[in-house]
């Protein structure tokens, strides 16, 4: 399918650090609950991740991303997420994260 400039206009993608991180047992697949810091427009959000296949909690802590933060908020769960953390799938259909080539400020737009 292809878009149009002004379908990818509608997307807001930013750049955001991960503040914390916590087990989601209660989601079907492996996920964690991630806060991430996407600057002062834009601000805290939440997002569930499945990428516990690469990352440790540790790993994530503190680490640069880039999602998704217009899509509306999905219910997973009994949790809350508001915004889509972007990534490739490997071999294996598990998730490696993208991230900025350099550290950035939070809230960049990616465009």
């Amino acid at each position: 399918m292809t878009i149009n400039w002004s379908d990818f206009e509608k997307i807001d993608m930013r750049t955001g650090t991960i503040i914390s991180i916590n087990d989601f047992p209660k989601a079907r697949k492996p996920a964690y609950q991630l806060t991430i810091d996407f600057g002062n427009e834009v601000g805290i959000k939440k997002s569930s991740a499945q990428i516990t296949a690469h990352y440790t909690k540790e790993d994530l802590l503190n680490r640069q991303v880039i999602a998704v933060v217009n899509f509306p908020p999905k219910q997973i769960a009994d949790f809350n997420s508001e915004c889509l953390v972007l990534g490739v799938y490997d071999e294996n259909k598990d998730v490696i994260l993208l991230q900025p080539g350099k550290q950035m400020e939070n809230g960049m737009k990616i465009g």
